[in-house]
């Protein structure tokens, strides 16, 4: 599964990036490596962009970015 898979409240661990180049050093260096735990917070109304909570802080992202983020789902 992806990011932009989750609803909201719901939560994931990162298992993989599967951006390439400066998107996933971007990515990266915003807090988003593997391991994390990551929870949809918010989805616009037209379903982009996306809000997450990642190491206690809200970051907002493309449908296209996130979907490039793989994860498991944290029950």
């Amino acid at each position: 599964m992806n990011l932009s898979m989750l609803k909201c409240g719901e939560k994931g661990k990162i298992t993989k990036i599967g951006a390439i180049g400066p998107l996933k050093r971007r990515l990266m260096d915003m807090g988003v490596l593997v391991g994390e735990e990551v929870k949809m917070e918010k989805v616009a109304p037209l379903g982009d962009p996306i809000e997450v909570i990642i190491k206690n802080y809200k970051l907002s992202l493309r449908k296209k970015e996130a979907e490039e983020i793989q994860l498991e789902a944290i029950k």
